[in-house]
């Protein structure tokens, strides 16, 4: 028989810890855009900025039942409507279905069933790279029904939802954020008032901690939030507190320009930078290392620096650390850099025997998104295109850059089986003649999938642009896949069209006529 929609039925099965919401393979994290929104607006001072960011992300469970008298003395849960109610919001597929579980079992409803359905209502909105526009009207009759029943909350409840309407968007001076901020003051104990203050102006960024400010960057950073504003005043904390911070700090600072390819305008970021540098390289040799990193991504290595991390003391010292393989693996990247974009260097290198490869796998992002990419259907499009003799996929060429499928292809144009000729050019490119080079050419196909851009799609991360800067400087013909074109070809004949339009551009034959 089949039951009435919004009534309660048997219990449905736990979902899964850790549900994806920020995109493929990361964890949720609550729409970092309308978070950022919350920290750039005019009413926004370091208090509230400190308050934001502090708060710990909100956990499935952590909510307390027993908070509201739901789980019974001895720890056992009911295993009553309350708690299938729960789980039914936990997996509502939808807004509506939200609203509907809430709208339609008042009696069952208790307080800590709204944060888990603003909760949920964030991982909706941001578990797909385009979620579905949400009815305004919805959104609207959720927050009614929060509005109506938040006098009944306590502080506890009252608190997580007000932090979870900001992050997911609500408007500051909306009925909501109002109404629970209304509810907050009331059972907050009165405060003594503050002395009088002639005016009350916006927190400058030299005005935060490094705390605050550093949470702000690893929020930018793993988001792939490229806010040139927030950047920016990254930057300017950076050189205005410049005498209090050191390297392990300014290492997580730095890290998201290198990571968003982002060199902000601030005229005193790399001066500030190499004395930071100069001051602190022997202290923590792996922020120093960190720092160089960002730096190499911008194209902004210091001689001075390089000079220190390739000295003989330097690499000794951190030979019989715990971290020695990882900045074995920094230095050996910094030494390509020094190889391929540093002609004017003259300073100490990294010894042949200390170098190992860079990249010598795929990027863990690209493992733990590999179901939501284009790779496999673009390496059937081209065996059917080309045959599987003539292209090699997920070769790594020296110095340790991982490609997603090579080519080698003739002086005629002619795509040749890859199992007779070298598939690797030779490295370091400036010590081999070009007399002695083989004529045919390598044609590197370089997927460019939605996350290895920055969350506008525009800018390639750091990383990319460097591994795809570096390959064209060794002699690789690139031939980037943009995600945008991929995902607009419907089914394997289109994409294989696709591909022949983009080989026959460059030139390639292949087949009988080509050999």
């Amino acid at each position: 028989m089949r039951r009435p929609r919004g009534e309660l039925g048997p219990r449905a099965p736990r979902p899964t810890e850790g549900a994806t919401c920020a995109g493929p393979g990361e964890p949720w994290s609550p729409s970092p855009s309308s978070m950022l929104r919350v920290l750039l607006s005019a009413q926004a001072s370091s208090a509230r900025l400190s308050g934001l960011l502090l708060l710990p992300p909100v956990q499935p469970y952590c909510l307390g039942p027993n908070k509201w008298g739901d789980r019974p003395p001895g720890g056992a849960p009911h295993a009553g409507p309350v708690q299938g109610l729960q789980r039914l919001l936990e997996q509502a597929r939808s807004p509506g279905e939200l609203l509907r579980w809430l709208g339609q079992n008042p009696t069952k409803v208790r307080a800590h069933h709204y944060p888990v359905a603003l909760r949920r209502l964030g991982q909706l909105l941001g578990s797909q790279p385009r979620p579905p526009p949400v009815e305004q009207a919805t959104l609207q009759d959720l927050s009614q029904l929060i509005i109506r029943n938040c006098p009944s909350f306590d502080i506890h409840t009252i608190h997580v939802c007000l932090h979870l309407a900001v992050l997911l968007g609500f408007p500051s001076d909306g009925p909501l954020v109002c109404a629970l901020e209304q509810e907050q003051r009331f059972r907050l104990p009165p405060k003594p008032p503050p002395p009088l203050q002639p005016v009350l102006r916006e927190a400058r960024p030299e005005e935060l901690t490094p705390h605050v400010m550093v949470l702000l960057a690893q929020h930018l950073a793993r988001h792939r939030l490229r806010e040139p504003q927030l950047l920016e005043a990254i930057a300017h904390f950076l050189v205005a507190q410049e005498a209090q911070l050191n390297s392990k700090v300014v290492q997580k600072l730095v890290l998201p320009f290198g990571r968003l390819n982002y060199l902000p305008l601030e005229q005193q970021f790399m001066p500030c930078l190499e004395r930071i540098l100069a001051r602190e390289a022997g202290v923590a040799p792996l922020a120093t290392v960190n720092i160089l990193m960002s730096l190499c991504q911008l194209r902004c290595l210091p001689f001075r620096a390089l000079h220190f991390v390739f000295s003989p003391g330097f690499i000794s010292h951190i030979s019989g650390t715990p971290h020695a393989p990882i900045v074995r693996r920094y230095l050996s990247l910094l030494d390509t850099a020094v190889e391929l974009e540093l002609p004017g260097y003259r300073g100490p290198r990294l010894p042949r025997r200390q170098q190992v490869p860079i990249f010598p796998q795929p990027l863990i992002t690209d493992r733990a998104r590999c179901k939501y990419s284009h790779k496999d259907i673009v390496a059937e499009g081209l065996r059917q295109l080309l045959g599987e003799e003539r292209y090699r996929q997920d070769l790594t060429v020296p110095p340790g850059y991982c490609t997603d499928f090579l080519l080698c292809v003739s002086s005629s144009g002619a795509v040749l089986p890859v199992r007779t000729q070298d598939p690797f050019l030779p490295y370091p490119p400036r010590s081999c003649p070009f007399t002695t080079r083989d004529p045919a050419q390598r044609v590197v196909l370089m997927l460019r999938e939605r996350w290895h851009f920055c969350r506008d799609g525009r800018v390639l991360l750091g990383s990319r642009a460097l591994r795809e800067r570096h390959l064209g400087l060794m002699g690789y013909q690139l031939l980037p896949l943009p995600f945008e074109e991929l995902e607009s070809q419907r089914g394997l004949p289109q994409l294989k069209s696709y591909l022949r339009q983009k080989l026959q551009a460059l030139g390639l034959r292949w087949g009988p006529e080509g050999g």
